[in-house]
């Protein structure tokens, strides 16, 4: 029997463990926080957004985004979805092909899982954080902080990343793999707030429904100003093509074209000219964000009347709110993050086995490779995945073969 151990009790570890399970082999999860699938838990607010039926390669980023197209002809939506209706998981699809648990509950995604271990007899060894693997002859031994030892056939490596470090994902697993000689690329946070140079702390609070556009990626939602910039689904969204783009767009009407706009402003103007233009776009607009837009394009006093504005100045009005631009100067931090951009190099493992190309028994899934997924269920489609995969064949892994 296969002693598999599983360094990590989030997503894709918890699947790992599940998948080599299945097998017949015996399993240990090696989780170092107080429980298993606590990052799961704060998922799709609190829903768990589990996958997303329109998954595609073009949904992910790395240096080898072909890296999941081989993985994904091993696994993924379709039986993703089958193995947690098998669980017990219902699930409902809702707008753009996001996937929640019928429950609405993330909860429920992790008990499942939880029992689903239990059945299959997996071991979860909770408080173990472990801090080497050191190679012995046909397996290796695992070393906690505290000093405890327990010696394995095969590992497979599921630490996560370093976003969200309050839900255990510290880092800690790119030096595990690094002493063997896998190489990390640059790490930073994704799926987050974005900061602007620009000073948005009058709006700070306000939502309003835009079109974001970086570079030639665009995503509608709801915009949120906060003090130190912009946050909502779309701006979470178009975080992850940070790379080379710095300037955000918002068209803060999307329905309307600019010259449209324009003809409304116009007859605004004619309607009540002696309106003061701090209230101009009462009933069109939030009125602190065309306050804002009247001094960032210098549209001064605000006190003076809507009958003062001059026809090129209810033309830049117009095409402020339909391409607001806003300059990058980088993003909230780890604490913030949803997901790790960057990883350990795919091109150092087999996609079709998850398996090391450096060192023969060890194995590696989720957010510590270099692979993050667009938000909207393509990052726990990934856990899932690539943690199956691994699981399945470091429980199938013979020394004797090699």
């Amino acid at each position: 029997m296969n002693k598999v151990a599983v360094i990590g009790g989030g997503a894709a570890g918890c699947m790992a463990a599940i998948a080599a399970a299945r097998t017949g082999s015996e399993v240990t999860v090696y989780e170092s926080g107080e429980r298993i699938g606590k990052k799961i838990l704060v998922t799709g607010n609190g829903r768990c957004n589990l996958t997303n039926i329109y998954a595609d390669v073009k949904n992910y980023h790395g240096a080898d985004t072909e890296f999941v197209r081989a993985a994904a002809e091993e696994f993924w939506v379709d039986e993703t979805l089958a193995l947690f209706n098998e669980m017990g998981v219902l699930t409902k699809t809702e707008d753009e092909g996001k996937v929640y648990p019928y429950s609405k509950q993330a909860g429920a995604v992790v008990d499942a899982l939880r029992f689903e271990l239990e059945r299959l007899g997996v071991r979860v060894v909770t408080g173990f954080e472990v801090c080497d693997i050191i190679k012995k002859n046909k397996g290796f031994m695992l070393v906690s902080y505290d000093g405890r030892r327990e010696r394995v056939e095969t590992a497979v490596v599921t630490t996560g990343g370093r976003a969200a470090p309050s839900t255990g994902s510290k880092g800690g697993g790119y030096g595990l793999l690094e002493k063997f000689g896998h190489t990390v690329t640059e790490l930073s946070p994704s799926l987050v707030q974005i900061k602007t140079k620009e000073n948005v702390k009058s709006l700070k609070g306000i939502k309003t429904d835009a079109k974001l556009s970086l570079g030639s990626a665009s995503k509608s939602g709801e915009l949120l100003f906060t003090e130190y910039g912009l946050s909502g689904p779309p701006v979470f969204w178009l975080s992850a093509y940070l790379d080379t783009q710095k300037t955000i767009a918002a068209d803060i009407m999307p329905e309307y074209s600019e010259s449209e706009i324009e003809k409304m402003l116009i007859m605004r103007k004619e309607h009540a000219p002696q309106l003061p233009i701090e209230s101009f776009f009462v009933g069109m607009l939030n009125k602190r964000i065309g306050q804002l837009i009247m001094k960032q394009l210098s549209i001064l006093p605000l006190s003076k009347s809507a009958g003062e504005l001059k026809d090129r100045e209810i033309s830049a009005l117009a095409k402020k709110i339909k391409h607001w631009e806003f300059t990058v100067d980088g993003t909230m931090s780890w604490n913030n993050a949803q997901v790790t951009r960057g990883g350990i190099r795919t091109c150092e493992f087999d996609p079709k086995t998850m398996g090391s190309r450096l060192i023969d028994g060890i194995f590696a899934a989720g957010e510590i490779l270099d692979i993050d997924g667009d938000c909207g269920g393509f990052n726990l489609q990934w856990a899932w995945t690539s943690g199956y995969i691994a699981g399945k064949n470091a429980a199938e892994f013979e020394w004797k073969k090699r």
